[in-house]
């Protein structure tokens, strides 16, 4: 029998929807609505030749945008709420100015294909509002707030109270200390929904004490046989903590730093308190070469040392010249120290050994290796991470391709007694 008492209950449960960003990386986009109010956590773009874009949801119905952290792949197609109109964008000071860098250089690139422009990116950034870590934030009958996520400075998890229930959105996040920043801490009391991320579902990260060794041993055996090692890496965060592994370990030789990780290291040192160890930090960008013209490039490209160049995947950026000219030499190298999606030059490179040098493909000379810098959690971090939190939760699992999603979430049914699901788009749950 239904009573009045059930439906009342039933129409104040939140209710979570999934509009991107499920059994996929990229996109990611999920909403939290109760009777009065709805908010939007992320909306992401597919960074693919053709921008792709999560479901439409009228700007109208969305009181508010609570983005986790800078990456395109999370906060690229929010430009969209401001064709029309103004909407609160919750985020904190340094998201705010990464986002001008990275959506600015998106539009620059993928205009054609967008359906924003300049305009309502100044929009989106004159409606963002700053947020601390830890200081609550209510919007209608939703509170939130920010904890650390670990992932790049800046990053946030959404921790949200509504009705009664607490719902944590992981966004991207790392539980294991980095030279740029503390880890994820995870004890947020009980919880009753938990949105997790899944990356790196079925694989482990290598220890990261070692990592750091064999990277710097790998860049100094290169530069003292007078070689030059070109790190292409992503601008935001990787290109960042490489130069400060490099400095910490004393690499004696010269690192320039180029492209897109110049402006947002600029951007870094302006907010020390999104960072672990701010004067390390200013230390380490202190010690490297910015690289300002063409006549800079040609000589940090002829020089014994390491460039660290966007972009992580060889699509673009200053990283296509430099392979052009330490590709044909087998003295130098290429280290990749970034996850390589399939089809990018960069996977290409790490699998066939061949890369588009002068309008051609051609056998790249110099030594390849992957090195394993992640900014997410391993397989082992992720579990961990779960097994973490408090309470009871309901578990959703995003942010994963290639059967990561449907892996995490059977893993938390089988082995935790979890209430865990890998929704599709388009799904919807009350809480």
């Amino acid at each position: 029998m239904i009573t009045e008492l059930t439906v009342e209950k039933q129409m104040s449960q939140p209710q979570i929807g999934f509009l991107g960003g499920t059994r996929e990386v990229g996109r990611i986009a999920i909403t939290v609505k109760t009777e009065k109010t709805q908010v939007l956590l992320d909306y992401g773009a597919m960074l693919d030749h053709m921008p792709g874009f999560p479901m439409h949801i009228p700007p109208k119905d969305v009181d508010a945008i609570i983005l986790s952290h800078a990456h395109l792949d999370h906060s690229g197609a929010i430009p969209i709420f401001f064709i029309e109109g103004k909407k609160p964008l919750y985020t904190n000071s340094m998201t705010t100015e990464l986002n001008q860098l990275l959506i600015s250089d998106f539009i620059h690139l993928s205009s054609y294909y967008l359906p924003f422009e300049y305009l309502e990116l100044k929009a989106m950034i004159n409606n963002s509002r700053h947020l601390d870590f830890d200081t609550p934030q209510t919007i209608g009958d939703i509170t939130f707030q920010f904890k650390n996520a670990g992932h790049i400075p800046g990053s946030v998890q959404p921790l949200i109270e509504t009705n009664g229930k607490r719902i944590l959105f992981t966004g991207d996040f790392n539980t294991t200390n980095t030279r740029l920043l503390e880890g994820a801490k995870m004890n947020y009391g009980d919880l009753d929904v938990v949105i997790i991320e899944s990356t790196y579902a079925t694989e482990e990260h290598p220890e990261r004490k070692q990592l750091e060794k064999d990277f710097v041993d790998a860049c100094t055996d290169t530069a003292e046989r007078g070689g030059t090692a070109l790190v292409p890496a992503f601008g935001v965060g990787r290109s960042q903590e490489l130069a400060s592994v490099l400095a910490a370990h004393h690499f004696e030789y010269p690192i320039a730093l180029d492209g897109m990780a110049r402006e947002v290291s600029r951007v870094m040192m302006s907010y020390p308190q999104f960072l672990k160890d701010p004067k390390a930090f200013a230390d380490a960008m202190h010690s490297t070469n910015w690289i300002e013209g063409w006549r800079d490039r040609r000589k940090a490209a002829k020089q014994p040392g390491v460039i660290i160049s966007p972009a992580g995947m060889l699509k673009g950026g200053p990283a296509m010249f430099y392979i052009s000219k330490i590709g044909k030499r087998s003295n130098n190298a290429v280290f990749l120290v970034s996850y390589q999606i399939p089809g990018t030059p960069g996977k290409q490179l790490l699998e066939k050994g061949v890369c588009n040098i002068d309008g051609k493909m051609r056998k790249v000379k110099s030594q390849v290796q992957h090195f394993d810098f992640s900014s997410h959690c391993g397989a082992n971090e992720l579990k961990e991470a779960i097994k973490t939190l408090g309470g009871n939760p309901k578990v959703y699992v995003v942010h994963g391709a290639e059967g990561n999603c449907e892996y995490l979430a059977k893993w938390a049914r089988d082995e935790l007694g979890l209430e865990a699901t890998a929704p599709k788009t388009g799904d919807t749950f009350k809480v």
